[in-house]
């Protein structure tokens, strides 16, 4: 019995031997992820077409679904009707304006008579037929005349200049109706969904019936044709890359097999960190380490989340 304990636990140290000599082959080792974006509609309401699933590529600037903006529609219309009505509530000053004008022409005959009759009086006084008192009588009333006519003029320029200021006032009510128009416009033009990154949906979050609100998620898509490995090195190894180079990156290919392909370093973090968690052992995760990115290319095999490892060139 002992004997069998004994080969078990030998066996055991070499496994694990065996797997710490595979593993020194990876410089660092980390998880695929990708850069997701959450999609949202820009306008709240009942969504009326969604068409997307998961797994679906999507081209960027696509419209890929619509939110009800039936209620912006009416408010456009209504925004549009009030402009309309301004015109019927300025008013037409030529009415007044053409009576008093009128006026002034009868005013304008009186005082022609007025003046005929003193050319006539005033013959008549150097024929000694009249008196100086009808004369100054005759003057008198032609002066009324004339400041009466003067004053008809002043009622035409201040009619006039009211009813200008009272139709300018109500049209300029219009100038903010057409921006208020304008941006409800705006506003029901974002009814339809845009998606923003050519990607593949990676969540749905709603369906085609259902209330929405602005900023609500309602997919979430990634462009997976490019990975991101996130992985971590050592201290000791921060000497040994940089931005742009090129390195070895490894996946799990099958039972005690990897597959190659090439990634360059697109990030280095400036900080060092513990290591994460995933690491299994606890005297690995008490290491302080630095994180770095290495854009990979995928051909469709490489999975986020999935698990990779890094040799640095040399």
């Amino acid at each position: 019995m002992k004997q069998l304990v004994y080969l078990a636990s030998l066996t055991l140290f070499f496994g694990l031997q065996a797997c710490n000599k595979k593993g020194n082959k990876f410089d660092a080792s980390g998880t695929f992820e990708t850069d997701e974006v959450i999609v949202s509609s820009e306008l709240g309401g009942k969504i009326l077409s969604l068409q997307i699933e998961e797994g679906q590529e999507i081209a960027k600037d696509s419209i890929v679904g619509m939110v009800d903006a039936t209620n912006l529609s009416l408010q456009e219309q209504q925004v549009e009707a009030s402009i309309n009505a301004l015109n019927q509530k300025t008013a037409d000053v030529n009415p007044q304006v053409q009576l008093l004008r009128n006026q002034l022409a009868v005013q304008q005959s009186q005082l022609n008579n007025l003046t005929h009759e003193r050319a006539r009086i005033e013959n008549l006084i150097k024929a000694d037929a009249a008196t100086g008192k009808q004369l100054d009588d005759i003057n008198a009333q032609i002066d009324v005349a004339v400041r009466n006519m003067a004053v008809t003029k002043q009622q035409i320029n201040v009619q006039q200049s009211n009813i200008a200021t009272q139709n300018r006032s109500i049209l300029s009510e219009a100038e903010p109706l057409r921006k208020r128009a304008a941006q409800i416009k705006d506003q029901a033009g974002r009814a339809n969904i845009l998606n923003p990154v050519q990607g593949t949906i990676i969540t749905k979050y709603a369906m085609e019936g259902e209330i929405t609100s602005p900023g609500k998620a309602l997919y979430k898509i990634a462009d997976l044709r490019t990975m991101t490995l996130r992985a971590y090195i050592t201290g000791s190894q921060l000497s040994q890359v940089k931005l742009g180079q090129t390195v070895k990156v490894f996946t799990d290919d099958g039972k005690n097999k990897y597959r190659e392909t090439t990634g360059t370093i697109s990030w280095i973090s400036d900080k060092a960190e513990f290591t994460p968690k995933t690491i299994q052992t606890k005297e690995e995760r008490a290491n302080l380490v630095y994180a770095i990115k290495v854009r990979v290319k995928n051909d469709g095999l490489l999975k986020i989340g999935m698990y990779g490892e890094i040799v640095l060139s040399r």
